[in-house]
């Protein structure tokens, strides 16, 4: 039997299998996350030999200290920038995270963030609320075209590409942005601009002032990726000066972002609380590939889903 620590009460089915497998479950029921101390305290009280963990908790080289019998640490997430893999790997300790399966239900919002946008639909489901909305009028609510525009996709992995299919159906040029590619020129062409990349030290504050800059005027910005890609008291000076005509963002840097924030005040700015992979068969399938992960690091076996 081995000792199985979960950082975020996740309430599906698969998380049995871990019971059922006759190991020890502990989990962390409360709704938010533990703060870095708290988490290392329950660490070395449960002293895990697998950890299943969500992006918001970080695993580092304090808490491995922490987890002298670790063995496994399985992410419930594709990126892995809240882990120390190099921590990990010097400790032998095995990381999997749940790629593939939520692909398409981020691709899915990345571009209905790329939509509404566009389109405006949020500030006009706002009008009609507050009764601003009286009768049709010739240049109300005018937005962008979609149909026919450039797309720069930065970050052209397996969510990217699946953006740029959804693209093509919109008749979309598609400009795919890779590490050795022109970032500034690329965006000096599009009217749309989707993000894509893992979070790393060399894509931290990839989109700055002067990326942004160099961003065609009226350019609209999708952040489906992680908040720190975008520096964002920049952004917030490109949505105030006009020079983007918009953004819409899953991810922010911090997550959630604080009621006063100066980009909240930005105007034509969308924010979602980091839903891109919130459907009901990604994540069930995300903790499938979770539990999994777990289950064949403490049985010694090599992750079916290992980081590379």
């Amino acid at each position: 039997m081995a000792r199985v620590l979960i950082t975020r009460a996740l309430p599906f089915a698969a998380l049995e299998r871990l019971h059922e497998a006759g190991h020890q479950v502990t989990v962390h029921p409360g709704p938010d996350p533990l703060d870095p101390p708290a988490l290392r305290a329950l660490v070395a009280a449960t002293d895990p030999d697998g950890i299943l963990c969500a992006l918001t908790e970080q695993i580092d080289a304090t808490l491995l200290r922490a987890a002298p019998g670790l063995r496994v640490v399985a992410n419930f997430a594709v990126g892995t920038d809240n882990i120390d893999l190099a921590a990990c790997a010097a400790r032998g300790v095995a990381v999997g995270n749940t790629p593939d399966v939520l692909t398409d239900a981020t691709a899915d919002l990345a571009f209905a963030l790329l939509l509404a946008a566009a389109r405006r639909l949020a500030e006009g489901e706002r009008d009609v609320r507050a009764g601003a909305w009286t009768t049709w009028v010739p240049d109300g609510w005018l937005g962008a075209d979609v149909h026919g525009a450039t797309l720069a996709v930065v970050g052209a992995g397996r969510i990217g590409e699946a953006v740029a299919r959804r693209a093509a159906g919109f008749d979309m040029e598609v400009l795919r942005v890779g590490r050795r590619d022109d970032l500034h020129a690329a965006l000096a062409r599009a009217a749309f601009v989707s993000l894509h990349v893992p979070l790393t030290p060399a894509t931290h504050h990839l989109i700055d002032a002067a990326a942004l800059a160099a961003c065609r005027p009226g350019a609209i910005l999708v952040n489906t990726a992680r908040g720190a890609v975008v520096d964002q008291v920049a952004l917030a000076a490109a949505l105030t000066s006009g020079h983007l005509a918009a953004a819409a963002l899953d991810v922010t840097d911090p997550e959630p972002l604080p009621p006063a924030d100066p980009l909240l005040r930005a105007p034509n700015l969308l924010v979602v609380p980091h839903i891109g992979s919130a459907t009901r068969g990604a994540r069930e399938r995300m903790a499938e590939i979770a539990v999994a992960n777990v289950l064949a690091g403490l049985a010694g076996r090599a992750l079916p889903h290992p980081v590379a």
